[in-house]
């Protein structure tokens, strides 16, 4: 069983806790108590979050934890609370934090010469703060060695699973998704922007076929086919995808497979090929120029540096 402490503010927001119900899930799927969690917070006692939520914690010790988290919002605390962090590295054997918990874990010397990420809205003050960190403000969590960082919100979701799958393997990571209703687990290598809602369609119609489009990548996705799902006519699609979004549904399909080729290229080990394919490129050199447009270097390169850099 591994034992995993989660660290709370006075304030924190109820989002902050969803995280624990991935843990939770990976229990009941599994039909045993693989994980144990133990709220902690400086002091023990009740803990008072917003909107009227109450939770019991116990305090902070020298008590060995498999797994710390700092909870999101917790981006300041008292001496005791840092000097706590400050002596993880010896008493746990991963620690992490998820969203501005990142500050936290920086101000202690943690992130020092360590990439991390955080909220996209305090990455650049994190990084202007501590300049020896190597911030990623695009991503949605990093692991360095035995440091996890991720980025707001639901974002801590996506690295809980990712410690299920760290643990316990993918295929109950992906169970746990599953319970969670979760769209697709995410890897720490995505971007925090993601296509789909830079796009803000304003109608049902056409968001119903930005799903169908994202859901079925591998399609050749032509004018027609979408044009079908919003049962338009292709002319008639054309204008109102592009007056509901500002972009042509050819780019938009475009953007779509290159946030999700770019994942696959960082956090799993497909061939070009296989990638090509999977998102609807066809061939590994359309893909090729279609990855040079966006980011200015192929496929290969970014696989090499994303591979690098988690070496590291």
């Amino acid at each position: 069983m591994i034992s995993v402490g989660f660290v709370l503010h006075p304030g924190f927001a109820p989002m902050g806790l969803s995280v624990l119900s991935a843990f939770e899930v990976a229990n009941l799927q599994s039909g045993e108590k693989r994980y144990d969690v133990t709220l902690l917070s400086p002091n023990g006692g009740v803990v008072h979050g917003s909107m009227g939520l109450q939770v019991d914690s116990q305090t902070i010790s020298g008590r060995y934890f498999d797994l710390v988290i700092i909870g999101g919002g917790m981006d300041e605390a008292g001496p005791e609370v840092i000097d706590f962090v400050r002596q993880l590295p010896g008493t746990s054997r991963r620690v992490a934090a998820t969203c501005v918990g990142a500050f936290l874990l920086a101000e202690a010397g943690l992130l020092d010469g360590r990439r991390a990420t955080t909220h996209w809205a305090r990455a650049r003050e994190l990084q202007q703060r501590f300049p020896k960190i190597r911030v990623e403000e695009d991503r949605i969590f990093i692991r360095d060695g035995p440091v996890w960082t991720s980025a707001g919100m639901t974002a801590g979701i996506d690295l809980v699973l990712a410690f299920i799958e760290d643990d316990f393997g993918i295929e109950l990571a992906r169970a746990v998704a599953r319970k969670l209703v979760v769209y697709h687990r995410r890897a720490g290598g995505q971007s925090q922007f993601s296509a789909l809602l830079e796009l803000e369609p304003t109608s049902d119609r056409i968001q119903k076929v930005l799903t169908y489009a994202r859901r079925n990548l591998a399609n050749r996705l032509s004018v027609e086919e979408l044009a079908g799902v919003a049962n338009l006519s292709p002319r008639q699609f054309s204008r109102a995808f592009q007056a509901e979004t500002g972009q042509s549904p050819a780019k938009a399909v475009e953007n779509m497979r290159l946030e999700v080729a770019r994942g696959l290229m960082e956090d799993t080990h497909h061939t070009i090929d296989v990638v090509a394919r999977e998102t609807g490129f066809d061939d590994r050199d359309r893909m090729r120029r279609a990855f040079v447009r966006a980011f200015g270097q192929p496929p290969q390169t970014i696989r090499r540096s994303s591979t690098l850099q988690s070496a590291g």
